[in-house]
């Protein structure tokens, strides 16, 4: 987007971009059909596992420079989603249509929902437009609210679909109930991928990529939790156990983001220290 912002013209005549665009959106398929198959609270926070091995893959196929900082931000993330994985939830705790439809209908998660639709008609019509190209944290906001209904909409679909594909009696309601969730992802896909390429076009990818993932993933998260209440069967130990996880991933991604730039190396140290003595 900002190369094509550059040269003058728009984003959306780039082959680059649009080559860029399809490979996430096949990554995307594939994550979501994950979202039908285990805990949201697991899958979510190891999406970040392309971020470690994107670097990977740049610093030997592409010889993109991956500082010691960098390295060690890998090596945290792969901790961090095994210490996820290890203490994720072992079971579904929504598993059928009819349970989806009670959880939706919930007054807490309607309440959630009114006051995120709030605040995003607030972002996208008054504060984006004074202070989206300076303020990093609005699009991101917007994004990251985007997700309360892009991830629970998938599991949504996933638990619809099932219903509808082995014709029970109440397939009919399925079908309904899975167009509407359709409709709500692809609006919701649709303002996302907006106001990522009008954040990239303002801001750098890399410190852009790093906060939205933690913001991103911690809304998610919440958005599952009041809906699918997945936490309720997790204990003290296991919580702990992801809580810790999930933020070393987290630090693990703002060291391989933000700091890939930073001039770090313990070679050039050791000589420093030679010098001095």
């Amino acid at each position: 987007a900002r190369r094509a912002s550059r040269s003058g013209t728009s984003y959306l005549t780039d082959i680059v971009w649009w080559a860029g665009t399809i490979a996430m959106a096949v990554g995307q398929i594939g994550n979501f059909l994950a979202y039908t198959a285990v805990p949201t609270v697991l899958v979510t926070p190891l999406g970040a596992l392309g971020v470690p091995f994107g670097s990977i893959l740049a610093s030997y196929l592409l010889k993109e420079k991956l500082n010691i900082l960098g390295k060690l931000g890998c090596l945290l993330s792969c901790a961090g989603s095994v210490v996820l994985i290890i203490h994720s939830p072992k079971s579904e705790s929504v598993t059928t249509q009819a349970e989806l439809e009670e959880k939706l209908t919930n007054p807490v998660f309607v309440g959630y929902l009114c006051i995120v639709l709030l605040m995003l008609l607030l972002l996208i019509f008054w504060i984006a437009p004074a202070h989206g190209p300076t303020n990093i944290m609005v699009y991101i906001s917007i994004c990251s609210l985007l997700g309360s209904f892009t991830v629970p909409s998938t599991k949504g679909i996933g638990l619809a679909a099932q219903d509808i594909l082995h014709n029970n009696p109440s397939s009919q309601r399925a079908l309904c109930l899975c167009l509407v969730l359709l409709a709500v992802l692809g609006c919701s896909i649709i303002v996302q991928f907006r106001y990522i390429n009008k954040a990239l076009e303002c801001f750098d990818s890399s410190v852009f990529g790093a906060i939205y993932y933690v913001v991103f993933t911690t809304l998610v998260l919440l958005a599952s939790a009041i809906l699918f209440r997945e936490w309720s069967n997790v204990g003290l130990v296991d919580f702990l156990g992801m809580a810790c996880g999930f933020t070393t991933v987290s630090v693990g991604i703002v060291l391989i983001q933000v700091f890939k730039e930073f001039n770090f190396n313990l070679g050039e140290m050791n000589k420093s220290n030679m010098k001095t003595d």
